[in-house]
């Protein structure tokens, strides 16, 4: 089981690698199966190949959320 300690260090290294992708609108942490894992929103289901599935052994889950606008 994944802690939260761990899950926020892969959230930082992940969030830096992919922060100059467009396709990804935001990187965070969620509970999922009883442990925490990274979560990934993208804009589109085609960047969902750019993302790693694992991040020093952190679960990385995806979720297509749209085009994000402001309101």
């Amino acid at each position: 089981m994944t802690d939260r300690a761990s899950a926020r260090a892969a959230k930082t290294a992940l969030a830096a690698r992919l922060a100059a992708d467009p396709g990804v609108a935001a990187v965070g942490l969620a509970r999922q199966d009883a442990e925490y894992v990274v979560r990934v929103d993208l804009t589109e289901a085609g960047v969902g190949s750019r993302v790693p599935r694992d991040v020093d052994g952190v679960r990385v889950v995806t979720h297509v959320i749209g085009t994000v606008r402001p309101l």
